[in-house]
This record gives C-alpha cells, structure tokens and sequence, in this order.
C-alpha cells in the first residue's frame, strides 16, 4: 500500500516523538460482528442495482461466508422502509435519498459505489423516431415513467420536465413503482417509449437507448449506506468496501452498463499510514481507536513535528493522509496531496510555571536577563517556523538571540511543555492545545497570551493522491470531525474552522 514496511515502522518508532505504539492503542467500541462467516446481512437495494448486486453478493458468500440477504425497490419506498424496519444497509439509486436518510440519522457512513444517466428507452431501432425531450408531448406516444413517489427514476424525470416546463400538462401512459418494470413493459411492447437509467437500457437487448443533453447534464450518483441502527456496522461496513472496490464489486457494475469511478482496492483489513503534527494527537487518538473498531481497519498513526514528517516525505515515505500542523506545511507537499479541508486552528502561547514567578507578560520579556526560554525548532517543526515568524514580525529575533536565553529548540511543543514542567526552562512558546494539556497535570501551569494575528495555525487535512483506500481515508475524516470529534478539538484549545455540510436535499 505503502513505501513504509513493518520493519520501517518498527524503526520509524524509535525515532518518531510520539508514534502511538506502532499503531492507535488499544481498540474499544468492538462491534457484535465483524463479518465471519455465518454472519448475515439485510440490505434494501434500488430495484434498478438487481443484475449486479446479487451477482456480487453471490461472490462475496462464496468467498467470505457471509450472506447478503436482498429487499427490492423504488428508492423512496425503500427510504420509508428504513425508517420503520432495522437492516444493515441502504442503496438508493441516487444519493439525494441517502442524503436525506443521513440527515434524518438513519445513515451512518455513505460510499460512492456508480454513476448512471437518464433517456429514453424506446424497442430496439426506435421506431417512433424519439430525439428530443419536447417529444413527450407527442400524442401518438405512450410513454411510461416511475412513479415520482416511489422510483428515483421517477423522481428524476419530474424534477427535468418541471426544469424545462414539460411536466405541467403531461399525462403519462403508465407509472410504475420501479424501473425494472418500466423496462420490461417497452420490452414487451406496451410502451413506445420509457424514461430509463442508461444502465437499466444496457441489461435489455430489446431495447435501444436514447440520449439527451438535458438528461445528460444531471448524471446522478449512486452510493451505499450503513444503516445507523446496523447491529453489526463493522460487517456491513466490509461488504460495503467489497461491492464498491474497484478489484471487487465495481468490474461487476462496469459490466452491467454502469458508470464507474476510482474505487478504494479491496483489502479485508486495509492498512493506513497516517501522518500527524504532534499537536493533533491529543485531538485525534480517541478518533482513530473509534474508527479502527467500527471500520475493522488498522491506522498506524506517525506523530512527529512537520518539518521531520516533511523530510521524511520528500525522503520516499508515502503516507495515505497527512494532517498537518499548519498549511505551510501541507504547501511544501501539496503536489503528493489532493485538496482538502481546514478543520481547526490553534493559538500559539506563552506558557510559564505556577504563579508566573519571571513575571513574563508580553513578548519583549521573554528577552529579560537570566530567563531560560524553549522554542519550537522552525526546521524541524511548524510550532518553531510560526515562531520564527512571529519573533521576526515583532523585532524581537535579534533581542532574543543577544540576551542568551533560548536554551532549547524541539521539534514538538510536547517535549517543551515537559522541560518547563521538570524546572529546566521558565518560559515556553507552544501552542494552546500543548498547554491546556499542561494545565490538566497535578504540576500546573499558567498561560501567557500572545495575541497576534499571525500567532496562531491553521491544520489542514488530506489524502495522498496515490493512496488505494481515499474513500476509507475521506470516512476517516468524518470521524474526526463528527461531534465527538469536534468536542475532543474544542476541548483540548483548539479553534473549529471546518465549515458545516450543506443541507441535504429532499426527494
């Protein structure tokens, strides 16, 4: 998966301030099943997802022992369905149902499984000759459609007639609750013409698919969730890895007419190499042991400062995600990174013992006679390169540099905090999050703020272009900033950045 071995990482360990012990620690949440064989599965699955999702499900039982137990709809049926009946998971024909159950906190986690586009479905050579939208106005045609309540399909073709003022007036020949049945009445002749998903077209030899721009402009997106009252999450959570991998599931969807994107490669137990800014630790372990446990993934998370996980990038190691301590720090690596977001930002601080005996209250003291200060190292960490530019913003560099006093330069705020508290320093400059862990230990300390606008970082989060697993590693980043998550940031002195989700939209 990645250039870092076992053996790397066991010697990476030795080196690396932080690694929590070669992995995330001690695992807790466990779930009741993690996807042995006997284990069953109920999944309510959009009627039109038939041909390739038994066909996968019968591949996975044959592999892992695992039954996929399958309830044929209409989304919007299969929607109502979930919200009175317990099952593992649900495959809408488009993600604005699995949008709106999420919003509803029936879904837990989504994955994007395939892509399909609507059109008409007319007898093979369309003997009608349809070519354009407005030909659902033509009389001598009886068109079918799903029916808008019950069938995304049906959803899809009211909401385009609407946008192009067709619907008003249009009286269709026949509805039906799902698209399979739509199909097999063109097939059979019974219809001249249906509106149908391109994939739905590709299964019926009998019939022919007519494209249009207006269809074509609103491609929609097919993806899988893990119902929220799953009884066994880590399970369904495996299976839905396993249909949308792109060395699993997706061939299967391809061959079937549908459109596929770049899924994670399947793997039983994916393997993560994460990067961190020694600061995020206190923010990210609880998250990291909780998504081991639900996932059934394994994360070795690497906590150093980011400029040590910088060298070692631009030295070969490719980690999957890197959560950075400031975006500078994402800059210098940005070509080995897809964009992602900004979640927090932390404050930098002067931190000095109990009572403040040095009497430090501003900058400038930090530069009075005898005082022996601790500094963030601005090669090896973002602390000490912020620092830097702090100092230098206020002229204070060279004052700092005559007196003498700065007997220590770390790569982590962590080893600082610990040197202020052993008595070998009496002032420090780290960042919020270091000294509210300070604070919490029986030996307190007290904080000094700076108060600067350019005194304060700002952590970025991304996946590694090359990574196999972005959409594991995308889910990774939901649990870090799910409300849990965001309270282990907030309680720790960190400032939230990340912007709230757009509302779902509803069908």
């Amino acid at each position: 998966m990645n250039s870092l071995t076992r053996t790397g990482i066991a010697a990476l360990c030795g080196l690396s301030l932080g690694i929590a012990g070669c992995g995330s620690g001690e695992k807790t949440g466990a779930n009741p099943s993690d996807g042995a064989p006997g284990t069953t599965l109920l999944m309510l699955c959009a009627a039109g997802m038939r041909v390739p999702v038994e066909k996968i499900a019968a591949q996975y039982e044959a592999e892992y022992g695992v039954e996929v137990q399958l309830q044929f709809g209409g989304s919007g049926t299969l929607l109502g369905n979930l919200e009175v009946a317990p099952c593992d998971l649900y495959l809408a024909a488009d993600d604005s149902y699995t949008k709106t159950a999420r919003a509803k906190g029936l879904i837990a986690e989504t994955i994007p499984v395939a892509r399909m586009r609507g059109g008409f479905g007319v007898p093979k050579g369309n003997p009608k000759k349809l070519s354009a939208l407005a030909d659902v106005t033509r009389p001598d045609l009886r068109i079918g459609i799903g029916n808008p309540d019950a069938a995304s399909v049906g959803k899809f073709t009211k909401k385009i007639l609407e946008e192009h003022g067709l619907w008003a007036g249009f009286t269709p020949a026949s509805q039906f609750p799902t698209v399979n049945e739509i199909a097999n009445a063109v097939k059979v002749g019974s219809l001249d013409a249906a509106i149908l998903w391109d994939a739905i077209a590709a299964q019926y030899p009998e019939i022919d698919f007519v494209r249009l721009p207006e269809f074509d402009a609103a491609v929609q997106d097919i993806t899988i969730g893990v119902a929220a009252r799953s009884k066994q999450p880590t399970a369904a959570l495996k299976f839905a890895r396993y249909l949308t991998a792109r060395d699993k599931g997706q061939p299967v969807f391809a061959a079937n007419g549908y459109e596929t994107g770049e899924g994670d490669v399947w793997a039983e137990e994916p393997e993560i190499l994460l990067f961190s800014g020694a600061m995020l630790r206190v923010a990210i372990e609880g998250s990291i042991g909780r998504f081991e446990a639900r996932e059934g993934v394994h994360i070795t998370p690497v906590y150093n400062g980011c400029g040590v996980l910088v060298s070692q990038m631009k030295a070969g190691e490719k980690p999957d995600a890197y959560f950075s301590c400031d975006v500078k720090f994402m800059d210098m690596v940005k070509d080995r990174f897809l964009d992602g977001p900004i979640v927090s930002a932390n404050e930098m601080v002067i931190l000095v013992a109990k009572g403040n005996p040095k009497g430090i209250a501003t900058l400038p003291d930090l530069a009075k006679p005898g005082l022996r200060v601790g500094l963030g190292d601005p090669e090896k960490s973002a602390l000490g390169f912020l620092t830097k530019v702090l100092l230098d913003g206020e002229n204070l560099s060279a004052a700092l540099a005559e007196s003498g006093n700065v007997k220590l330069n770390s790569a982590t705020g962590d080893l600082l905090v610990n040197q202020l508290k052993a008595g070998s320093l009496d002032a420090v400059i780290v960042y919020k999050s270091n000294a509210m862990s300070a604070a919490s230990t029986a030996t307190d300390c007290d904080i000094v703020g700076i108060a600067r606008p350019n005194a304060i970082a700002a952590q970025p989060y991304a996946v590694a272009r090359e990574s196999a697993h972005k959409h594991l590693l995308d889910r990774f980043l939901e649990a870090c900033v799910s409300e849990e998550g965001k309270q282990a940031f907030l309680s720790r002195g960190f400032r939230w950045e990340l912007a709230p989700p757009p509302a779902a939209a509803q069908p």
